[in-house]
Parts: C-alpha cells; sequence; structure tokens
C-alpha cells in the first residue's frame, strides 16, 4: 500500500477506462453514410432492371422482325426456280411440267422444314378445328363426313393456319 500512496495512484483509479459511447452526431453520420450506400445501390439495381427491361424488348421486337428469316430464306430457291421457268423463252408442256414439279418439290421440302403441313381430309370425319364445311351434301357416307375438298387446309406446328374448305355428307338418305 505504501508503494501505491508512494506513486500516487489511487486503486479505484487503477480500474479498466470504459469504452466510450460514440456521440448522436457520429452515429447520426454513419446512418446517413448507411442510407446513401443502400439508396446508390437501389439506384444501380434499378438502373438495370430498366437496361434488362429495354433489351429485352428490342430481343422481342428483333424476333418479331426476323421470325420469317429462315422461311424467307427457303422460299428463296422456289422463286429463282419461277423465275428460270418465265425466263426459258421456248419451254415445251414437258419441261414446264417438269420444271413445276420440281418447283413443287422444293416448296413442299421448305414446308416440312417449318411444320406447315397440309390438311386433306377426305373421308375423315369433320372437325371444326381443321375445316370448314361450304354445304352438306346427299352422300351413302355416314353424316359429317367429308365427301369433297374444295381447298387443303394448312397446320404450322399443329396449329391450323387455314381451315381445309370441305363439303359434309348429311348422311345416308339425308
Amino acid at each position: 500500500m505504501q508503494d501505491e500512496i508512494k506513486s500516487g495512484t489511487n486503486p479505484a483509479d487503477t480500474q479498466p477506462e470504459k469504452e466510450t459511447m460514440p456521440s448522436l452526431e457520429e452515429l447520426l453520420k454513419a446512418a446517413e453514410l448507411a442510407a446513401a450506400e443502400h439508396h446508390d445501390a437501389w439506384l444501380r439495381a434499378k438502373a438495370e432492371t430498366e437496361n434488362m427491361r429495354r433489351r429485352a424488348a428490342e430481343d422481342v421486337d428483333k424476333a418479331r422482325k426476323f421470325a420469317v428469316e429462315s422461311f424467307a430464306g427457303e422460299l428463296l430457291a422456289v422463286k429463282d426456280s419461277l423465275e428460270a421457268a418465265l425466263a426459258d423463252a421456248s419451254p415445251s408442256v414437258e419441261t414446264l411440267k417438269s420444271g413445276v414439279e420440281l418447283t413443287l418439290k422444293q416448296l413442299v421440302a421448305a414446308f416440312g422444314k417449318f411444320n406447315l403441313a397440309d390438311v386433306d381430309p377426305m373421308g375423315e370425319k369433320f372437325d371444326p378445328h381443321q375445316h370448314q364445311a361450304i354445304q352438306m351434301v346427299d352422300s351413302d357416307q355416314p353424316a359429317n363426313t367429308v365427301v369433297t375438298v374444295l381447298q387443303k387446309g394448312y397446320r404450322l406446328n399443329e396449329r391450323t393456319l387455314r381451315p381445309a374448305l370441305v363439303m359434309v355428307s348429311k348422311g345416308p338418305g339425308g
């Protein structure tokens, strides 16, 4: 104890100093800094979202604009064949017929490549989703059977693009 008196220190004074609490001004500055960081992050996220929306809209617009590009490319060969047939100075019936057959094969191949199929429902039961009945006729076929196809229909990827124009049976003794 004498050592303590000599040194002039009080035993109560030797306790560790209490940690000082940050002032309200420091807390406010820290909160404002955090708020500014959050606001900046929110603005960046908002800008990124707007950029993504704009890019997506541009992509959709381009997809819509150029959706038929491949199909159009396939049809160019068909057009070239037709123009070549018309450019022939002295075509015979046989060469015209074989040229038209070749051109039809090109067109059918292009249709097949893009899942465009014809609907020729002769003898099938009438289906209002694929056929358009123009007239009902007397026939020995069962009722609602397609007896005449006036114009083929077409389906694109299992969706009716154009219904087949048909005549339908009234049924025996109709």
